[in-house]
């Protein structure tokens, strides 16, 4: 088959964990758009956008040299963003609640600014604004993902994967993350990969190395969750085993008419806030 990347069934870390998760759930967020709109629907909650403010302000700093990396305030730069949060933008009902994540981010930066570490030294920028490489050409699957850093070890000419975790949370130990950051950074840049880490910034003041993954076993546990997502999009079938989960409930709530609309954002999905005492998973954002 012919590489075409506009037929191509796209998978990411955030798209597989929501069909592992529920099949039902995934549909809702990766392929239904609204018939008023034909825009995508999306819920916006108080740890999704502590988590995205967090991952802009860091973002930020690998596109500036390491001698002057810090010149800025973490705290200001977070004090710049927040306002594309503020209020129901971010799912925020009240001010205290708002504010409470808000000194919860400022914490976060702080520890980063008064132990830096590795965020302190070179790294890595792959050029692509969105990294993704061929899965399987055979089966028309493209994976994707953007790596929160890269750090540039200069004696062994490698990286160092660090990824952020704003969730109080530890990582699931079965989750495919790292496999598949550590595929996009052997895929898409050109040193290997030599460490790999979860920096819990919400209480860890270094990061928290991981064990590299295994290439081809990755490689093939990834591209089995891809076939099956892409058969699932081929016959329409979606269905949550439990008709009805922690998962997918929250977004069936917005098809049922009872989350509020608060906008359309960045990326052209239409916004939606649930009502307080609705639950949705905490979650951490994944770029």
């Amino acid at each position: 088959m012919a590489k075409d990347k506009f037929t191509a069934v796209w998978v990411s870390h955030t798209s597989m964990s929501d069909y592992l998760k529920c099949p039902r759930a995934y549909y809702l967020k990766n392929v239904y758009k609204s018939p008023e709109t034909g825009h995508k629907i999306k819920i916006m909650s108080p740890p999704l956008a502590l988590g995205q403010t967090i991952h802009e302000v860091i973002e930020s700093l690998s596109n500036i040299p390491t001698e002057i990396r810090f010149r800025q305030s973490l705290i200001e730069k977070f004090n710049e963003v927040w306002p594309k949060v503020h209020g129901k933008n971010g799912g925020f009902l009240n001010e205290d609640a708002e504010e409470t994540y808000k000194k919860r981010g400022e914490d976060m930066l702080l520890r980063l600014m008064n132990n830096p570490g590795p965020l302190k030294n070179l790294a890595v920028k792959i050029k692509m604004q969105l990294p993704y490489f061929w899965l399987s050409e055979d089966d028309n699957i493209i994976l994707c993902g953007k790596i929160d850093w890269l750090e540039y070890i200069p004696g062994t000419d490698s990286v160092h994967i660090i990824d952020f975790k704003t969730s109080k949370q530890d990582e699931d130990p079965q989750s495919m993350q790292l496999s598949i950051y550590y595929l996009l950074a052997e895929m898409c840049q050109k040193r290997r990969v030599t460490k790999a880490s979860y920096w819990y910034i919400d209480r860890n003041d270094t990061p928290v190395e991981q064990p590299i993954p295994d290439s081809k076993e990755c490689q093939e546990k990834i591209l089995e969750v891809a076939k099956k997502i892409k058969i699932a999009r081929q016959l329409e079938i979606f269905k949550c085993e439990h008709q009805g989960c922690q998962s997918c409930n929250p977004m069936e709530s917005v098809l049922k008419k009872e989350a509020e609309f608060v906008g359309s954002n960045a990326y052209n999905e239409d916004v939606y806030i649930l009502p307080e005492g609705s639950s949705l998973e905490e979650d951490s954002i994944i770029l």
